[in-house]
C-alpha cells in the first residue's frame, strides 16, 4: 500500500501503518527529460540501486553491512530541498554507497540508520547461537 499524497518518484510502501521502505529515483533533469536512470529502493534487510536504461545493473548492499551513513545538502541542494546520503559499508563493491539528489533525505538517514542498527543486532544474535550450538556439539564428542 503506498502512502496517500506522495507522488510517483518518492514512495513509502506502508505495512499495517508502519514504513516498510523507501522507493526513490535521482533527480537530474534536462529540458523535463531524465538524464540519469537510477532508481533506489531502501528496506528493511537491503539497500538496491538499480541503474541504466538499456543495459540494467542492479547492486544491493545489506543492511547489516553499512557501519556509518553521513547526510550532505549543498546549497542548490537545500532550494530544491533535496540531499545526499553517503552510507559507508563493509561491502566489497560499494565500500561508500552514495544515495544523490533525493527528497526526504533526513527520514531516509534516519531509516537506514534504525535497520542497519537492526540488522547488525540479528546477525551477531544468530552468531552466538551457533558459536554455543558449535561448542555442544565438540564436548559430546570427547
Amino acid at each position: 500500500m503506498i502512502k496517500p499524497g506522495l507522488n510517483e518518484i518518492f514512495m513509502s510502501v506502508w505495512h499495517g501503518g508502519k514504513i516498510m521502505g523507501y522507493v526513490e529515483k535521482k533527480r537530474v533533469k534536462f529540458f523535463g527529460l531524465p538524464l540519469s536512470f537510477t532508481k533506489y529502493t531502501i528496506a528493511e534487510e537491503k539497500i538496491t540501486i538499480t541503474t541504466g536504461f538499456l543495459n540494467i545493473i542492479e547492486d544491493d548492499c545489506y543492511m547489516y553491512k553499512i557501519q556509518d551513513v553521513r547526510l550532505t545538502r549543498s546549497f542548490s541542494e537545500r532550494l530544491f530541498k533535496l540531499g545526499t546520503i553517503t552510507c559507508y559499508t563493509g561491502d566489497t563493491t560499494h565500500p561508500e554507497l552514495t544515495l544523490l539528489h533525493i527528497k526526504h533525505a533526513s527520514e531516509i538517514k534516519n531509516y537506514i540508520m534504525k535497520y542497519s542498527e537492526e540488522a547488525r543486532r540479528k546477525r551477531r544474535a544468530l552468531h552466538a547461537i551457533n558459536i554455543a550450538s558449535a561448542e555442544v556439539d565438540e564436548d559430546e564428542d570427547y
